[in-house]
């Protein structure tokens, strides 16, 4: 119990310790900071380049309960308001958009809904209020369930007003900030693994039992990334296979027994692979810490800075060695590492699949979604915010799960906002036409949207690149190299826009295609899972060194949380001889493949994940 409170302390006990932050006659709260939240989430996937996490009703068309915080002002008085907050509906519809409410002060509303002007991130000016208590209760009232968002409010009595401009405001924040102007030191680590997807979550166990002392850093409350409640996809590909058998223990633990995606949460046990995590003695967990900043020395990684996305509380990790298991490659990309985003020309590789001119468009991300039938008629509320369904466009189906796709030709991480929200907006629209106008609607009388997600999951982005680059051709050609390591099983599955989507939403599809090409099991070099210029950087998960052809087979959680065994044993040779990355391969390689012939597993597990398991050739030899 001690491990547990110790890992968690500054997640819980901060948590109940709001944000409010005092200047001369001004208060500003940082809205992910309420003490009670009410029925609003704190969604920290874009703070990257808005710089907070934020609040959002998801109600999925039902308005939310408040969320609340007590205030203290430092003087009674007339105060101006500015909420930050952004119409999210106006990149496809200028106009006023779903996701209004209101700010409340003791109850009372504090002039304009809000979240229905411009159309970007903005601070817009609430109204004024006559403060005359020096405590209140301050709260958000969602007026819709469609998506509301803030992320601060800003109480003044001077002539100030908030910026917008993204560095202007991030030293806004810093001025006005009750917190510490250094970030407090988390503790000494053999290796700090950013990322608690299943391929960051099995490097950390993987390294720790083999006596690494490791700090496991996750941006969400759960682990589990993808296969998380929050996301809902299930695992896919082989585990235990050939040349090495041991491979896949960690992810048979940590794996939910069931298959299937957008089913309901506890379909995806995220009690199991939290269990299996605090169970390891040399773990330190951070939960809903998102690392934001990386300090180096040349060309090594010194320490990596994380904020936590409901206090702002920042802790500073250091280590000799670093694990970017992010998806993005943040990390890497933070070093300076060398990465790849987009599709390679078909020039570049030799590879027959890729495009003759390479471009910018991946893999898109998905906003799954499920309905449920009740005993009884349920309504749901018009909705039209610039994208219009009907008989023949329409989908008429009682859930969207993979083929739901969005964003492949904008960018998967600065855009990223932008997918996720077209993710839902097409959702509630097409759920809207369906249950009011449409022909079929006697068969949605009682149906129910139940589940939308509002964390997207992403497929493709940055890669980091390493000492070698997996092509298509390797795959193929089944070129087999010393460092052979963690198996791929799944087909080379690439996902395009689907035609008929195409037809009728052009230049803004949201369903996908999968096409595939066969492949033989596959052992992955190892040299791609290191950067090839930050000298202690290691890569687990779809951001390792491939190139988009060969990220259509490696991408699947089974693989990529065999990946994770993998660099968490190769950590423990660095630790074990004062080396790099790099010199595993160059010196220790024959240690490194004893430890995958014996593997990390610790209890012997029935394999109940005999689902999502894709389709070989043949065996790894062939």
């Amino acid at each position: 119990m001690k491990k547990q409170i110790f890992y968690l302390f500054p997640v819980l006990i901060l948590l109940f310790q709001p944000v409010i932050l005092e200047a001369q006659n001004s208060v500003l709260i940082e809205a992910e900071s309420f003490t009670n939240k009410g029925g609003w989430v704190v969604d920290q996937q874009f703070m990257d380049f808005m710089g907070s996490p934020y609040l959002m009703a998801h109600g999925m068309g039902v308005p939310v309960s408040d969320a609340m915080t007590e205030v203290k002002f430092p003087a009674t008085g007339k105060y101006r308001v500015f909420v930050r907050t952004y119409n999210w509906t106006s990149p496809w519809h200028p106009g006023e958009g779903p996701g209004r409410f209101l700010l409340l002060v003791d109850n009372e509303p504090v002039g304009v809904s809000l979240g229905t002007k411009g159309s970007e991130w903005i601070w817009q000016e609430a109204g004024t209020v006559d403060i005359r208590d020096r405590s209140a209760i301050v709260s958000l009232h969602d007026l819709t369930g469609f998506n509301g968002r803030c992320d601060a409010i800003f109480f003044t009595m001077d002539d100030v007003v908030p910026p917008d401009d993204p560095a202007a405001l991030e030293a806004f924040r810093r001025e006005h900030s009750a917190l510490p102007e250094k970030p407090s030191d988390a503790g000494s680590f053999d290796l700090v693994v950013i990322g608690g997807g299943i391929a960051g979550t099995s490097a950390a166990i993987s390294a720790a039992r083999l006596g690494v002392k490791v700090a496991l850093i996750q941006d969400r409350p759960v682990l589990g990334g993808n296969n998380s409640s929050e996301v809902r996809v299930h695992l896919g590909g082989r585990i235990n296979v050939e040349p090495f058998p041991a491979l896949g223990n960690v992810v048979r633990e940590i794996g939910p027994s069931l298959g299937g995606n957008a089913r309901p949460a506890g379909h995806y046990e995220d009690h199991k692979i939290l269990g299996v995590v605090l169970a390891e003695e040399n773990i330190s967990l951070f939960l809903n810490y998102r690392a934001f900043d990386v300090r180096k020395e040349g060309s090594r990684i010194t320490s990596i800075i994380a904020r936590n996305t409901e206090t702002g509380n920042e802790l500073s990790f250091s280590a000799p060695l670093f694990a970017d298991c992010t998806g993005d490659g943040t990390i890497g990309y933070l070093a300076g590492a060398d990465y790849a985003m987009g599709r390679e020309g078909r020039d570049e590789f030799g590879e027959e699949t890729a495009p003759e001119e390479g471009d910018k468009m991946t893999m898109g991300s998905s906003v799954q979604w499920y309905s449920v039938e009740d005993s009884s008629p349920s309504s749901f509320p018009e909705f039209r915010y610039g994208i219009d369904f009907n008989e023949l466009n329409a989908q008429k189906v009682n859930m969207g799960e993979w083929t739901w796709e969005t964003g492949m030709n904008l960018n998967q991480v600065y855009d990223f906002e932008r997918i996720r929200d077209y993710g839902m907006l097409v959702i509630y629209s097409n759920w809207s036409y369906l249950k009011n106008l449409s022909s079929v609607q006697e068969d949605y009388e009682n149906r129910r949207l139940e589940w939308v997600a509002y964390v997207a999951g992403k497929r493709e982005s940055r890669r980091l690149l390493g000492d070698h680059i997996l092509t298509e051709s390797d795959i193929r050609d089944h070129v087999l190299y010393p460092d052979a390591s963690a198996p791929t099983t799944w087909s080379i599955d690439l996902h395009y826009p689907d035609p008929q989507n195409t037809k009728h939403f052009p230049g803004q599809e949201f369903k996908s295609i999968a096409v595939f090409i066969p492949i033989h099991i596959y052992p992955i070099p190892y040299r791609c899972f290191y950067s090839r210029n930050i000298d202690n950087l290691f890569m687990a998960g779809r951001n390792i060194s491939v190139t988009h052809v060969a990220l259509g087979t490696i991408r699947v959680m089974r693989t990529t949380g065999m990946m994770g065994e993998v660099v968490g044993m190769a950590a423990s040779l660095c630790r074990k001889h004062d080396t790099s990355p790099r010199g595993v391969y160059e010196k220790y390689l024959e240690e490194l493949i004893a430890l995958m012939e014996v593997g990390v597993g610790r209890y012997e597990i029935e394999d109940q994940q005999n689902y999502n398991l894709g389709g070989t050739l043949g065996t790894w030899e062939e």
